[in-house]
């Protein structure tokens, strides 16, 4: 499946430009530093762009669940950088004495290390989603048919061990460049990111955690966590087993109610 794909507006824009410079440059050309100019400012708002996780200039981008949801008092707990065959089993415990629901976006080749896991979040009727095959630090490098390549993989991975196609992409850190969007639509895959991000990956004291998550905290919000390559706190426990608690409890005193991205948006 596929669905069909239409640049951002910013993205037309920018395509429109560069038809314009090279026009410019044929009819005048001794105006083509300007047009030089302006292609290179163009392409370093492209490049920033791409560095913004929760940018919208490059495409559809869920940093926010919707206000259907919203009156529902609902929040969308997603988890990173699994599964970790350690660490996962013991999130979803927490999650189930909570009462919580969240989607984590897996990994394609750890997911393909430990299947049963994959299949025991979906058991859990939490949702498995799409974080990559490889979670390439240099993933917002890669050239479209590298990108899908990767995504793709993934793609397959996940839906045959857990049943179910993933319904969203998040690229590692949240960086990306102008060809994930078309790469997403063609393989019918919504980009999102998040509303609140802790750092929990290079943070390990859990009140600074806590803090960058609750700081805030209202309905419709998309929180970050990571059950992969989760930083540890001063007495060597993953800052995620430390904050989660304290975080559902956080949520259920306001009311508000941890379900997938999928269910937020159905």
């Amino acid at each position: 499946m596929s669905r069909r794909w239409t640049p951002s507006p910013f993205l037309q824009a920018s395509a429109a430009l560069h038809a314009g410079a090279a026009l410019g440059a044929v009819v005048s050309p001794s105006h083509w530093p300007w047009a030089l100019g302006a292609l290179a400012a163009n392409h370093a708002v492209i490049t920033t762009a791409g560095l913004l996780p929760r940018t919208r200039l490059l495409g559809p981008n869920l940093v926010r669940l919707p206000p259907q949801a919203q009156a529902r008092r609902e929040v969308a707990l997603t988890i990173d950088d699994g599964p970790d065959p350690e660490l996962t089993p013991r999130v979803l415990d927490l999650l189930d004495a909570a009462g919580a629901k969240a989607s984590f976006f897996c990994i394609g080749w750890r997911a393909r290390q430990h299947p049963a896991i994959c299949r025991d979040i979906v058991a859990r009727g939490h949702r498995v989603e799409n974080h990559g095959d490889t979670h390439s630090n240099a993933f917002s490098l890669f050239g479209p048919r590298r990108m899908r390549d990767d995504i793709a993989a993934a793609q397959a991975t996940l839906s045959d061990l857990c049943c179910q196609a993933p319904e969203f992409f998040r690229p590692t850190a949240g960086l990306r460049n102008p060809f994930l969007d078309p790469v997403l639509a063609g393989l019918d895959l919504r980009l999102a990111a998040w509303t609140r991000r802790p750092y929990d990956t290079r943070d390990g004291r859990p009140e600074k955690v806590l803090q960058r998550l609750t700081r805030g905290l209202a309905a419709g919000d998309i929180l970050l966590m990571h059950d992969g390559h989760a930083a540890l706190t001063p007495e060597g426990q993953p800052v995620i087993l430390a904050t989660l608690p304290v975080l559902l409890e956080t949520l259920r005193a306001q009311s508000l109610r941890p379900v997938t991205l999928r269910d937020a948006l159905a």
